[in-house]
């Protein structure tokens, strides 16, 4: 009974019957139909107009974004929690060709215009100091903590004022959209947001995630970094299938709030051995080491977190059984 990560939940049936209506002769690279169809859905569906690249994993869509962002003698401003700077292995400052990340605080590894602040406030505007040009946030974070629009447009309003690019990391962005009911406009180019690193993977498809400019402008460049990455597929069509395939009738919003349900009934065995709030499809629980080890006696595979925490995820199939079971064993604990 997997409750390890949502990465390794099944390809949902749709995408997997979309992939097969791709599987026909078309363009090569992103010259088909579907690719070539991307910037309009998804202009449809923030209502503005922007350029959307399909890439395959979300470490090359936060990259890529932040590249576009910020230039190699630059610097991001990101939590330090973030997937940027503990779970990608060196790859925003790869990509960007050096640029550095500066840590920033926060609860529930949420930013506040606050805490960007003191951390920018702090470097010397000389060409001994490396400047800040970006700001990358992440909904849902890390810990499952989900930003609002007004949030967003505060930190929005900060990298205006201050002459920054925003980024979100929206690995997770259809749980967070899901828990707000806001349009996914409301909470992105509305608010500030200049790029998001839209996720799939996580979400039922199998090998597609989506890099969004709300500026299409910044995309230019990007066209060429993500050959020179050796992203550019040459059958990219069944990359776009599969996210065309989440669009229709927002079934990437469906599988979100189904994940988010099953985490929400986890949140209420748990009580007061939550860590933090459920907001999205993360659980994080105080357990000592005896009793994560009688969870996983019982069949129950999850990711140990910090000392006396540990981690649950659910999916969009998380099936209802399997998840009653562990709300019961938890409340036996």
């Amino acid at each position: 009974m997997r409750f390890f990560s949502d990465n390794a939940a099944p390809v949902h049936p749709k995408v997997m019957a979309a992939l097969m209506q791709a599987n026909t002769l078309d363009t090569a690279y992103d010259g088909d139909a579907r690719s070539q169809a991307l910037d309009g859905r998804l202009s449809d569906l923030f209502g503005t107009e922007v350029t959307a690249l399909w890439v395959p994993t979300g470490t090359a869509a936060n990259c890529l974004a932040l590249a576009a962002l910020c230039p190699p003698h630059g610097a991001v401003v990101c939590h330090r929690d973030a997937h940027i700077q503990n779970d990608e292995g060196g790859a925003p400052e790869f990509y960007t060709h050096g640029a550095k990340l500066y840590l920033a605080d926060g609860e529930g590894a949420k930013l506040t215009p606050g805490t960007i602040a003191t951390v920018i406030d702090a470097i010397a505007n000389d060409v001994h100091r490396v400047q800040p040009h970006a700001i990358s946030i992440t909904n849902a974070t890390e810990y499952g903590r989900v930003y609002t629009p007004d949030e967003v447009a505060a930190i929005g309003a900060l990298a205006r004022t201050r002459g920054l690019g925003l980024h979100m990391d929206g690995a997770r962005f259809a749980n967070a959209v899901a828990t707000l009911g806001c349009s996914p406009a409301a909470v992105t180019w509305q608010a500030g947001v200049d790029a998001l690193s839209f996720g799939f993977v996580k979400n039922g498809a199998m090998s597609a995630e989506l890099l969004v400019f709300f500026k299409p402008a910044l995309a230019g460049a990007t066209l060429y970094r993500r050959k020179r990455a050796g992203l550019l597929f040459s059958k990219g069509r069944y990359l776009a299938a599969q996210v065309l395939a989440m669009l229709e009738d927002d079934l990437w919003l469906d599988n979100a709030r189904a994940a988010n349900a099953r985490a929400a009934e986890l949140a209420a065995a748990a009580g007061a051995r939550l860590v933090h709030p459920v907001e999205a499809n993360e659980v994080f629980l105080q357990a000592t080491p005896a009793e994560a080890a009688a969870l996983r006696a019982q069949g129950f595979d999850f990711y140990d977190w910090a000392a006396g925490e540990i981690r649950l995820v659910t999916a969009w199939d998380s099936p209802a059984d399997q998840v009653a079971r562990l709300a019961a064993a938890i409340g036996d604990l």
